[in-house]
């Protein structure tokens, strides 16, 4: 147990404060799987779009926006606290599901999910940056993946609940109804968490670097983006993981409509895939604490690209559920991961800023994914879109191999 002036760092020492930021990026999560089965089906039967690149504009302007956010959050944070940079998301997020609830025509639909992204952008950030604060080095793994857990549990619930809905009553406004009282919940909650700004001091110090550590916000994106092999490689892999996601957010309910699935089927389908990424999460980043972060993340890579070959090639409901659940299986093994590795490089100083430059380009590959997919799909046809997206990660899993070090330092 690290301590100094009744400030404690360590995870049974802060436990509460830590289970708060849990339930609350459980509610975080839930906005996303709203829309996870509802929108893709909302734009082609109620907008009438029939072009896919039209229809996935929702999933760019929604990755966009959670990339730049992603990238200003960390600097906010480290001038005015994470608390106030995560009321401040919950506070934007509760536009969203009202937006989606009146619109009469798709670019408010985009529009809401772009003020989505930045709900995202900083409410999960600060969630993430908050227990990061909170606990010791050996366990950033663990910290992450029970974050990461309880956000893809939201995604999952919220998917398989507005699939429900929306088989039973219709696409709107009743699955958005939800999203209300999940935004004021999310809200409140986050008025009773206490900000981790004196746990960063405590770390900083403990953590004690030579000044040229102190790096200007200029210096952390080059680092973070090309400069350091391990870092940027980390970059690569998040964009080509949230990119593949982007890909199967648009193009799985259209695959899976075209396949001759009914709304409640793909609903499932659709919440598996968030909901076995998210149980995973459970154990890979405690795994990553005991044994490394480097082939965990090469092998969680290679696993997506093959979970998505074997759902384009697979012809029935359970050969997909397996899939789906394998798919989630190769997304937890990097996600919790890669940002413990980004933490384990940064100091305590530029943590935040270069875990906002990491999630710039991570959540990114929403906006890359739903453009390559769309264009895909608009000149091929859905088939080819999902196939082609499954090389990057498998590209991912190499540049991770070849250019990564380990980044865990047992003490």
């Amino acid at each position: 147990m690290k301590k100094h002036a009744g400030i404690t760092i360590g995870l049974k020492e802060n436990i509460l404060q830590f289970i708060l930021l849990v339930v609350i990026n459980l509610f975080v999560g839930s906005m996303v799987g709203l829309e996870r089965t509802v929108l893709p089906l909302l734009g082609e039967q109620q907008f009438g779009l029939a072009s896919a690149s039209a229809a996935l504009s929702f999933i760019i302007s929604f990755g966009f926006s959670k990339a730049v956010m992603n990238f200003f959050a960390g600097s906010i944070a480290e001038r005015i606290g994470r608390k106030k940079v995560l009321l401040l998301g919950w506070a934007v997020g509760l536009f969203v599901p009202v937006l989606v609830i009146f619109a009469t025509q798709w670019w408010m639909i985009v529009f809401a999910n772009m003020l989505l992204g930045i709900n995202q952008g900083l409410s999960w950030s600060m969630t993430v940056n908050m227990k990061v604060d909170l606990v010791k080095g050996t366990q950033r793994g663990l910290a992450i993946g029970l974050n990461e857990f309880a956000g893809y549990s939201g995604v999952a619930l919220a998917a398989a609940v507005s699939g429900f809905i929306a088989a039973s009553y219709s696409l709107r406004p009743e699955p958005f109804y939800l999203g209300i009282g999940i935004a004021l919940a999310g809200l409140l909650l986050s008025f009773t968490v206490k900000d981790t700004g004196k746990h960063l001091q405590l770390q900083a110090r403990m953590q004690q670097r030579k000044v040229a550590d102190h790096l200007t916000p200029r210096e952390v994106f080059r680092k973070t983006t090309w400069k350091d092999a391990t870092l940027s490689s980390c970059s690569f892999a998040g964009l080509s993981t949230n990119l593949k996601d982007g890909m199967a957010w648009g193009l799985f309910p259209l695959f899976f409509t075209a396949a001759g699935l009914s709304v409640s089927q793909i609903g499932a389908l659709v919440a598996l895939y968030p909901a076995s990424w998210g149980f995973f999460q459970l154990f890979t980043g405690a795994l990553s604490d005991r044994i490394g972060r480097k082939w965990i993340i090469a092998a969680g890579m290679w696993t997506q690209a093959v979970a998505i070959w074997w759902i384009l090639f697979a012809g029935s409901f359970p050969l997909w559920i397996l899939g789906a659940i394998v798919l989630g299986l190769g997304t937890a093994m990097v996600y919790p991961t890669l940002q413990a590795a980004i933490s384990d490089v940064a100091h305590p100083d530029w943590r935040a800023s270069a875990m906002g430059v990491y999630r710039l380009w991570r959540d990114s590959g929403y906006a890359f994914g739903a453009l390559m997919a769309g264009i895909l799909v608009d000149v091929l046809n859905v088939s080819w879109a999902v196939g082609l997206v499954a090389f990057l990660p498998l590209l991912a899993g190499l540049v991770i191999a070849l250019r990564m070090k380990e980044t865990l330092i047992r003490k």
